[in-house]
């Protein structure tokens, strides 16, 4: 794809993120996106098959995002438990913000798919997320800054944690506090204090 072609993509890709956060992903039609892009159905259909294909380049987008964060992070110098405080910083940051947010689109895409088995793209994230947090732990306990016996489980559990706040922030409200409460105490189980 040439840079103007990439460019048309990103701004569809945009575009479409804010169609899923309004209306969730069983409701929108390419039409909707077609119109949101003001772009002829031609047009999108370059680029994009199906609002399914559309909205897993969204996940995809965002999943990208966070690779990036935490491949700087990893590349910055700083210890395990600094980088994995600033991933939670970086999660709060997301858990906090309800503008925007594609939960409510995720879980509609993720049972509509479940059936099928082709929600893969959902669990693929969860996956490589999991395998990058647990490379962090393990390296945390290696170098003495975290205590942990399973960190392939820590991992887990924290993604299950950020998943449960993230959709507590949608659905009944959480404040800054009660995020940090939780990062506070993810950050005690691995034997480290969050001042």
């Amino acid at each position: 794809m040439g840079d103007k072609s990439l460019q048309k993509r990103k701004y569809i890709l945009e575009r479409a993120r804010s169609v899923f956060y309004k209306n969730g992903y069983r409701a929108v039609t390419m039409k909707d996106i077609v119109d949101a892009c003001d772009i002829s159905r031609g047009g999108l259909y370059l680029y994009f098959s199906s609002t399914k294909e559309l909205f897993e380049a969204v996940l995809e987008e965002e999943r990208a995002g966070l690779d990036a964060v935490l491949s700087v992070l990893d590349t910055s110098g700083s210890t395990p438990g600094e980088i994995l405080l600033l991933f939670l910083e970086e999660q709060k940051k997301a858990i906090l913000k309800k503008k925007e947010s594609l939960i409510a689109a995720t879980y509609e895409y993720m049972f509509e798919n479940r059936a099928s088995g082709r929600s893969g793209v959902v669990k693929k994230q969860f996956d490589q997320l999991a395998a990058a947090l647990e490379r962090l732990i393990a390296r945390g306990v290696e170098q003495e800054w975290m205590v942990c016996e399973d960190a392939a489980e820590a991992a887990r559990s924290i993604l299950y944690t950020l998943e449960g706040l993230r959709v507590s922030t949608q659905t009944t409200g959480l404040t800054a506090e009660a995020v940090d409460r939780e990062i506070e105490y993810i950050m005690g189980t691995l034997g480290m204090v969050v001042k």
